[in-house]
């Protein structure tokens, strides 16, 4: 069974560092995270490659639900 995104931790700049992942007691650093999506380990997330040539970035799957996007999660 895939794991879901469930929280988020910010850096002092506001990026993403890590995410907690249901069933998780501690937070995943953001690259496991990602590596974990491209092998189909997570399930309501995704990652993005930026055609700009900056960094890959996780995003949660879009829904209408504001609440569960990374940022959001974060500023909790």
């Amino acid at each position: 069974m895939a794991k879901r995104v469930v929280d988020a931790k910010q850096d002092s700049k506001g990026n993403i560092i890590s995410v907690k992942l249901s069933g998780n007691k501690t937070y995943t650093p953001l690259d496991t995270a990602m590596n974990m999506v491209e092998r189909g380990q997570i399930e309501n997330a995704h990652t993005v490659r930026p055609k700009s040539g900056t960094k890959d970035y996780l995003r949660t799957n879009p829904n209408n639900k504001r609440f569960d996007n990374l940022d959001d999660m974060a500023k909790d």
